[in-house]
């Protein structure tokens, strides 16, 4: 255990950090960032399967939509929150795996902006769409790589923190919402509670895996 701490201390204090100001004004912007993924996961499994994106909005209250035409329903519907879960948990992997930082985190910038630029018409979305991919196009390129680290690192935990409590506050709490699990109960059958209940439980295993894979590499952030 002592082994542990001293190897894996700055990971366990970054998930404190997150944890305690998980209820404050500052986090807002990483949730914010993190429902923009839901809605790139969205953007993703709809083109992927064949489909074609309208629109993606985000609101100051952390809500989102994609409105789309065609592709897998199933898959599209499904790859919200499990589909923002793996891009936190592959830009968690990759801050702790490798050190393609700066590369990952500028993918990340590019991603972003294409799809502002592409999807996204109402103004509090393309600000926060357009900002957000910048800053990170900037962080990549002049700020040290030990930056780009800090920032995948901390994107990454806060999916895999808040698309659990997500997933279990709009699917299981509050099953009357028109949620991605209403609509898929609605359309393909079962229930809110069902689904909701299935992406939590795949959600765990996923960052289970991952934690386990990530803590055993050299997880230490080096700051200069």
């Amino acid at each position: 255990m002592r082994a542990f701490l001293r190897g894996h201390w700055q990971l366990l204090l970054l998930v404190a950090a997150i944890a305690m100001l998980w209820r404050t004004p500052v986090v807002i912007p990483l949730k914010l960032l993190v429902v923009f993924l839901h809605e790139l996961g969205h953007v993703l499994a709809v083109l992927l399967t064949g489909g074609e994106v309208l629109n993606l909005t985000l609101d100051p209250m952390q809500g989102g939509a994609v409105t789309s035409r065609g592709g897998n329903r199933f898959i599209s519907l499904s790859a919200g929150y499990l589909g923002s879960l793996l891009i936190g948990v592959a830009l968690f992997m990759a801050a702790v795996r490798t050190r393609a930082d700066r590369a990952v985190l500028g993918l990340l910038g590019v991603t972003l902006l294409a799809v502002t630029v592409l999807y996204v018409r109402a103004p509090f979305a393309l600000v926060f769409g357009a900002g957000t991919g910048a800053a990170m196009l900037l962080a990549a390129k002049y700020m040290a790589r030990e930056v780009s680290d800090l920032m995948l690192r901390v994107i990454g935990l806060a999916c895999m923190i808040y698309v659990p409590l997500d997933i279990y506050s709009d699917t299981i709490a509050r099953g009357w919402l028109h949620s991605d699990a209403r609509m898929l109960a609605e359309e393909f059958g079962g229930t809110t509670w069902m689904w909701g209940g299935l992406w939590l439980a795949a959600s765990a295993w996923v960052i289970w895996k991952c934690l386990r894979r990530g803590l055993g590499a050299n997880s230490n952030i080096r700051l200069r």
